[in-house]
């Protein structure tokens, strides 16, 4: 759907500096794909989802969307390649002196539909982003999540195969964010439409998203399916980022740090369990001391659901013999459980020094 082979962009500021603002990124988009490409601001995100429609023409590389090498085309070729590419922005570009209808008509004024059909088509936009009362109303007399409803509307007109995101729920609360993905996900379900959306959030590519491009510097450092990235992560900013969306990390730093909730015995083990898929839902814990008389006493817990599969999170001390322990572990290993021991001596060390310091 979406092919960039090695594209580059290069700008020169007013010092005669040259920016390197991406760097011979590659990145395949499938039909029907919500593409995240999640980086902190500066990373070259927008620039490269620029380069999508040619907004932002590369450097160097190419870019092709449904086969075609659009930074082939001539200007009047790529006219047409662009009323199939849909875009929406992080402050909604509305004309404050033209009613919603006449804002999401505006792509249609050059097309061969009659004036009917016009007004039928915006109609129906506006009834599909929740809008139908609000055709006669101006950008200034609704609310941020209705002008990017709008700005949607406008942006499905010329019945586009792909919508671009760019930090579209960055200037939305936490509420009308959620409704804007709901409705990007019932457009991707219903339209078939392909989505790449630009986010400093991975809270957003978690809820929306089935693949992720991480980036920073220009390059992107690490990609794959949302689960892989979220369960298998490499890279330490994309862990970070992980974190900001979970909270995992920080909740066992809480339990970890805090002095009443660690009191390990000498031969007791602390462990980190990650579970993804059908292991979540297994009875483990009951199964240690079962079958292996081991106590598994549970310090933190975590659950989500990402694309429709289960992933958990436990820390536990795991308490009895040395070799039972041993036994206990190597059996959560081969029930796909991802097992991480964590050093107790260097967590009571740290929390002596935070006390120090405190």
């Amino acid at each position: 759907m979406i092919d960039l082979q090695n594209v580059s962009v290069t700008f020169v500021d007013d010092q005669k500096r040259e920016i390197n603002a991406v760097r011979n990124v590659s990145l395949e988009v499938e039909r029907g794909d919500v593409y995240g490409i999640v980086g902190y601001s500066g990373a070259g995100k927008s620039t490269l989802v620029r380069t999508i429609n040619l907004l932002q023409r590369p450097t160097d590389g190419k870019v092709f969307v449904n086969d075609k090498e659009i930074t082939a085309l001539n200007k009047e070729q790529l006219r047409e390649a662009r009323k199939k590419i849909g875009m929406i922005f992080q402050h909604f570009n509305l004309m404050g002196s033209r009613t919603i209808f006449d804002n999401v008509a505006f792509p249609l004024k050059r097309s061969d539909l009659t004036k009917q059909e016009i007004a039928d088509k915006v109609t129906g936009l506006l009834e599909l982003v929740g809008l139908a009362d609000k055709a006669s109303a101006y950008p200034s007399q609704l609310s941020g999540g209705q002008k990017q409803r709008v700005a949607i509307a406008r942006a499905l007109a010329n019945d586009p195969e792909i919508l671009l995101c760019d930090e579209a729920t960055s200037a939305l609360d936490p509420k009308t964010t959620s409704s804007i993905l709901e409705l990007l996900k019932k457009l991707n379900k219903e339209l078939n439409l392909t989505i790449v959306i630009i986010t400093h959030e991975m809270q957003v590519v978690k809820e929306i998203c089935n693949k992720v491009a991480v980036m920073e510097d220009g390059n992107v450092i690490e990609r794959g399916s949302l689960l892989d990235i979220f369960t298998k992560p490499h890279n330490q900013l994309t862990k970070d980022f992980i974190n900001t969306a979970t909270h995992v990390d920080q909740g066992i730093e809480t339990v970890l740090l805090h002095p009443t909730l660690l009191n390990l015995e000498e031969d007791d083990v602390l462990v980190k369990l990650s579970f993804v898929g059908g292991s979540t839902g297994e009875p483990l814990i009951s199964k240690l001391s079962n079958d292996y008389q081991v106590a598994g006493n549970i310090l933190f817990g975590n659950v989500e659901i990402l694309q429709e599969t289960p992933v958990g999170t436990l820390l536990l001390v795991l308490s009895g013999a040395p070799h039972n322990i041993a036994e206990a572990v190597r059996f959560l290993q081969d029930s796909g459980v991802a097992v991480e021991i964590i050093d107790a001596e260097e967590v009571e060390a740290r929390r002596t020094l935070e006390g120090e310091e405190q």
